[in-house]
């Protein structure tokens, strides 16, 4: 369901399926686990997807097999991957090989840097055509990662980005072909590897603590 390689300093995790289950969660925290606990320089982390799709959010049809506490279950589960992504200690790219929808788009907001397929996939907050609310710490990501007046036309209207979009948006840093997707995600990676890893963890966890609070917040009462 999820891959997971590394490749010297670089961890590269591959989401094998398009859409969030609870196995899938679970093996998302297992790997965060491990990815968290090697923090040495010239450690970095790369997530994509398989063919069309980066993610598509939860599995509906498997949420709605849920019963309430197992309900209530995948969306702490969901904070707490968004709130270790966010904290974690060296540069994090988002490799979007397709579609990003809903909480597949926030999974890629989680990360520092987002390249987009140039050819192929939307970046969607889709949640207002769906009918489902956003968390309040999920907010606060996106304001602290979008400019305003994106996060309002992402939000409000579920609009959605393809590369050049995304990239003139703010979303989006780079784009790349499906070809050379990976490997542009690697030089990426590479021009952060040498950061001084202590000084590095620092400014980040620094400037993504109150979106990591607001993440932390909301489990530790239970909304």
């Amino acid at each position: 369901m999820i891959e997971h390689t590394k490749e010297g300093g670089l961890h590269l995790i591959t989401m094998q399926a398009d859409s969030i289950c609870p196995e899938w969660q679970k093996q998302m925290l297992d790997i965060l686990d491990v990815v968290a606990a090697d923090h040495k320089k010239g450690t970095t982390l790369i997530l994509t997807g398989l063919d069309k799709s980066f993610c598509k959010g939860l599995n509906l049809q498997e949420v709605m097999k849920l019963s309430p506490d197992e309900m209530k279950l995948i969306g702490k589960n969901m904070k707490e991957i968004h709130r270790r992504m966010l904290m974690l200690p060296f540069p994090t790219i988002a490799a979007m090989n397709g579609h990003a929808f809903a909480a597949g788009a926030f999974i890629a907001m989680s990360l520092d840097y987002r390249l987009m397929r140039e050819d192929r996939g939307w970046f969607c907050i889709s949640e207002v055509d769906v009918g489902v609310p956003i968390p309040n710490a999920m907010m606060e990501m996106l304001r602290g990662k979008l400019p305003p007046n994106t996060a309002r036309d992402a939000l409000l209207t579920g609009k959605r980005y393809g590369a050049d979009e995304a990239i003139a948006a703010g979303i989006a840093d780079e784009k790349a072909s499906m070809e050379n997707l990976i490997e542009k995600a690697k030089t990426k990676a590479i021009e952060f590897a040498e950061k001084e890893p202590s000084i590095f963890k620092n400014i980040k966890q620094t400037w993504h603590k109150p979106m990591a609070d607001a993440f932390k917040k909301e489990i530790e009462n239970n909304l």
